[in-house]
């Protein structure tokens, strides 16, 4: 992208009164910076719409077997791995559920990859690796809305007859126009110009928080607003399994720790135990019959 090509796009422009920032007082400017932030969220706003049509229709796809792919490059990228590596912990997601694609692949995780965000072979051979079906759902994430990788791959994917979603902050970007569903959040200048790890940054945390937490509430991986699948790997999360299932329940410790055994630490099973008054292997088929949906599962 050349020089006249950054100037057009709203994460690219430059803040003039902004100019003298480095002569203000460290307070100053941290009440400006958050200033700016307070944008993100209205931004957010008015993209409600779109996001809320790409999750339904990224949900159905996933009821039917398919993946939750990301893919992106530099801060974008990492937010996609971020938000899929947090997606196993919190909602017992199968292994290659819901998986981050960075360009570069790992490495870039920690450093730049030189040429990597400006091909769209690589994007298209990170694609085939994982052998893309109509199910899995690819969402394309790039501030600028123009990064090659991402475009690549949403690309690729659509030719595939996968789901495509492109997440960008720039209006009529290359990104929207490639995707099925089209997201662009505008957030307008960054603090620091060209700076997109942070208005843009933020604004693309908060709508992956939503694809990946609102679809895994569409597929029953939540009771209410408690994260019944959560996997208890570590004595906090079997702290958070016994106060979720007493949240669901109102059972005493004693029926609780009793559940929990039971069901071998499985949250879901363990509610149904105390609130259906099943057994445990009871709950275990009920909720196979239920594809894991817990209220399905209490209906019967």
């Amino acid at each position: 992208m050349n020089h006249s090509e950054l100037s057009t796009l709203a994460t690219e422009a430059f803040r003039p009164e902004l100019a003298d920032i480095d002569r203000l007082p460290t307070a100053e400017i941290a009440r400006i910076m958050n200033a700016g932030d307070r944008s993100v969220p209205g931004a957010v706003a008015g993209q409600l719409p779109r996001i809320a049509a790409a999750i339904d229709a990224t949900a159905d796809r996933m009821a039917r077997g398919g993946r939750l792919v990301y893919a992106g490059a530099g801060t974008a990228g990492r937010l996609g791995v971020l938000d899929a590596s947090e997606c196993p912990p919190t909602f017992n997601t199968a292994p290659g559920q819901v998986v981050g694609l960075i360009a570069g692949g790992p490495t870039a995780l920690l450093a730049a990859v030189e040429g990597a965000e400006d091909s769209r072979e690589l994007a298209a051979a990170d694609l085939d690796a994982l052998s893309l079906t109509a199910d899995d759902t690819v969402v394309g994430v790039s501030a600028s809305g123009r990064t090659p990788y991402a475009v690549g791959a949403v690309e690729h994917a659509r030719a595939l007859g996968a789901l495509t979603v492109g997440l960008a902050c720039n209006e009529g970007s290359a990104l929207a126009a490639a995707a099925d569903h089209a997201i662009e959040v505008v957030v307008g200048p960054e603090l620091l110009t060209g700076s997109t790890r942070l208005k843009a940054g933020t604004a693309q945390k908060l709508v992956l928080n939503m694809i990946s937490t609102i679809t895994m509430i569409r597929l029953g991986k939540t009771y209410g607003n408690l994260m019944v699948d959560v996997r208890a790997s570590n004595e906090k999360l079997r702290a958070r399994s016994r106060r979720i299932v007493a949240l669901a329940t109102g059972a005493s410790d004693s029926e609780i720790e009793a559940a929990l055994t039971a069901t071998d630490g499985e949250v879901k099973p363990a509610i149904l135990v105390l609130l259906a008054g099943v057994d445990a292997d009871t709950a275990t088929r009920l909720l196979a019959k239920t594809d894991g949906h817990l209220r399905a599962a209490l209906d019967h």
